[in-house]
This record gives structure tokens, C-alpha cells and sequence, in this order.
């Protein structure tokens, strides 16, 4: 199999992953926080260590302004639903997945909340002006993606950070896509509210996560539980994580989350980012002269984080995805990715699109053997 879904889930994980996963399961798997004994405190250190590595890997100096979650869509909604409240206006942006646009529409419909949805060019470049132009007295959000994980265009989030220092306004920025080879400094970037899944570019398991709040920004729980503190009160504590972490971790998942980002640390962002440009660009290279392959992610590496979204002139997404499944095991992603808007604004919501997302595993011979299937299909239409 040639895998080429990374942007739904990486494959495979770096060996140290599975290992140190394998090794907590089987040596020291208790509840972290929850008991003295020593399987407990070792499980207790293991998440500790986790928070250290993702805040250093963040830059945001405090761990404890980390709450794990199981995924980017739990963090998000924790983050939108936490924050915002009726009257509010949030400005996001067209490139944006379900897991922000839904629980933005949710609160429009049952609490009044206002959005203002930023338009892209027909790539989804973001000018951040226009961010800047929708402000209004009670904006209260602006929530962006890191990139888009339809067709790898990356945001200028830097700017739109910029802007919301300026104006006085929170920044939530969805990271789950480019979270990995991009490098995303939530100090240095204005990000008030961090929102990423761990088993995409972070290379960690499935159902691990986190949404880190910076310091001063209250949110409202929109779940109360179990937090191994405070278990005298009757309320949700008001310290971070438990405030926002409650119920057991997913004490597995998050040592390989932080085994899966000391690898990344270890290989070097700008080699693996390097690495997934070289993919791209040979992918580009190879199908590009042919005039039955359409295009819908820029050629621009600086733009891409490393996402080839394509189709075949007159043949449906799903059905090009299938073939090289079935025929050349090659696995890829088709349909609308759970990004109508992004597929609007590309103007591709009847056909969807044929997803190609590589990662450092992936080698140039793989993605010579990809780009000749895709030959081969074009020449049977």
C-alpha cells in the first residue's frame, strides 16, 4: 500500500511511537492523578512530560494552560462553545472545516451569535485586510485555520494574529492541518486559543488532542466531571487543565503524542517540511503537462503544506479514489473532506476532489508510481 491520507491520519507513526505506547499499556498503565501508588504517579509524570514537550513545541511557557482532548474537534468546540456567547460576532474564514463552521452555526441558530465568513481567491488566499475591514464593536473571535486540509493552502496567520492584538480581539487558530511541518509559535503568532489533533502531522495516536488557552482567558466548561482535585467541592475547579480536562486521559495516546512531536523535534521541522515540498513538486511535475488533470492547490510551495488536491476531467472524485485503491493500492481521500466552504469557494461541490497528502515516510519512487496510476487512468476516460 502506498498511503497518501496523512491529512486525515499519518501513516505510519515513527517506531518510538509504538513502542512507547506498547511499553506504558503493558508497565505502568494506570489513572494519571488519580492514586499514590507508583503506577499511578509514573502515569501522572508521563502525561506531565507530554504538556512540557507540546508547550515547548508551541512556545507558550506554561503546560498547565494545556487541556488534552481526544481530538481537534473536541478542542475546537470546547474553545468556540466556551467562549462565545449570544450578541458575540466572530470572524472566520471560508477555507474552514465543520469542526469550526458547525458549532459557529449551532450558536447562530440557538444563541444569536453573528459570523462574518472572510472570501478567498478561487485557491482560498486570504487577504488579512479583509479580516481587519469586518471588525465591529462586538466582534468578540476570529477563528482560522492553519491550513486547509482540502487543498493544503496555508493561512496568513501571522497577520491575522497581527490584527487581532491590534483590535483587541481573541485568536483561535484550528491547526489541524500543517501542525507539524509548519512551524506555529502561539506567542510570537498572537494565539490566544490553540486548538490541534495529535494523530495527524504530530505523528501521535488516534483520540489524542489538545486546545491550549492562553493565560487570562477564561472559558466557560461545556463539560464537568472527575478531575482528581478539588473532589470536596461540588463545582469544576477553576485551575488549568482540570477546568477544561475532565475524566480520565488518554494516558497512551498522549506519551505517544509526545513521542510522535520528539521525533518531529528530532528530524528537523524544516527537513520534513523540505521533504514534503520535494513530493509535491515531483507530483506536480509529472501530471502537470497533462490537460485532463485539474488542479485546485497552488504550485507555490511556500502556500502548500503539502496537499495535491486534483481531479480527472469528466470522472467523479470518489471513482478515480476507488481505482487506486483497488487497482494500484494507493490509498487517498475523495468527496468534500467535511469542508463544504472550502469546496464552494473552489467551486468543486458536485464533483468533490481527489486528495493526495504525503508525509516524511513517503518516498519519491512512491510518488512516481502514483503519478504513472494516474496516467494510466486518464488514458482509459
Amino acid at each position: 500500500m502506498i498511503y497518501l491520507d496523512n491529512a486525515a491520519t499519518s501513516y505510519p507513526k515513527p517506531e518510538a511511537v509504538y513502542n512507547g505506547v506498547e511499553r506504558c499499556m503493558r508497565e505502568y498503565c494506570a489513572n494519571p492523578g488519580r492514586g499514590g501508588h507508583e503506577m499511578s504517579i509514573a502515569s501522572g509524570k508521563a502525561v506531565l512530560y507530554a504538556r512540557e514537550i507540546i508547550a515547548a513545541f508551541f512556545n507558550f511557557k506554561n503546560p498547565m494552560l494545556l487541556s488534552f482532548t481526544k481530538n481537534a474537534t473536541e478542542a475546537l468546540n470546547i474553545a468556540i462553545k466556551g467562549y462565545l456567547g449570544h450578541g458575540d460576532h466572530v470572524i472566520t474564514t471560508c477555507m474552514e472545516h465543520n469542526s469550526v463552521i458547525r458549532p459557529l452555526k449551532t450558536l447562530e441558530r440557538d444563541a444569536g451569535l453573528e459570523i462574518s465568513i472572510i472570501r478567498g481567491d478561487m485557491l482560498g488566499r486570504i487577504d488579512p485586510e479583509d479580516i481587519r475591514k469586518a471588525v465591529k464593536p462586538n466582534t468578540r473571535l476570529i477563528a482560522a485555520t492553519l491550513s486547509s486540509n482540502v487543498n493544503g493552502m496555508i493561512m496568513p496567520v501571522r497577520e491575522i494574529g497581527k490584527i487581532a492584538r491590534e483590535t483587541g480581539i481573541a485568536f483561535l487558530l484550528d491547526a489541524s492541518q500543517g501542525v507539524g511541518s509548519i512551524d506555529v509559535d502561539a506567542i510570537g503568532m498572537g494565539i490566544d486559543m490553540l486548538a490541534f489533533p495529535g494523530h495527524k502531522g504530530l505523528m501521535g495516536p488516534q483520540g489524542t488532542g489538545g486546545l491550549y488557552v492562553r493565560e487570562g482567558l477564561k472559558l466557560k466548561t461545556i463539560m464537568e466531571g472527575g478531575t482528581g482535585s478539588n473532589s470536596e467541592s461540588l463545582y469544576q475547579p477553576e485551575i488549568m487543565p482540570d477546568l477544561l480536562e475532565s475524566g480520565t486521559v488518554n494516558t497512551p495516546g498522549i506519551v505517544g503524542l509526545g513521542l510522535g512531536i520528539e521525533f518531529i523535534r528530532e528530524f528537523g521541522l524544516d527537513k520534513l517540511r523540505s521533504h514534503k515540498h520535494m513530493l509535491t513538486k515531483r507530483f506536480y511535475e509529472g501530471l502537470s503537462e497533462n490537460k485532463k488533470a485539474i488542479f485546485y492547490s497552488s504550485p507555490d510551495m511556500e502556500e502548500n503544506s503539502g496537499i495535491i488536491a486534483i481531479n480527472i476531467k469528466d470522472v467523479d472524485s470518489s471513482e478515480v479514489s476507488h481505482v487506486l485503491d483497488r487497482v494500484y493500492g494507493i490509498a487517498t481521500r475523495a468527496g468534500l473532506h467535511c469542508s463544504f466552504l472550502a469546496h464552494n469557494t473552489l467551486g468543486t461541490v458536485k464533483s468533490g476532489i481527489v486528495r493526495f497528502s504525503v508525509s516524511c515516510f513517503n518516498t519519491p519512487e512512491e510518488i512516481d508510481v502514483t503519478v504513472k496510476a494516474l496516467n494510466e487512468i486518464i488514458l482509459k476516460v
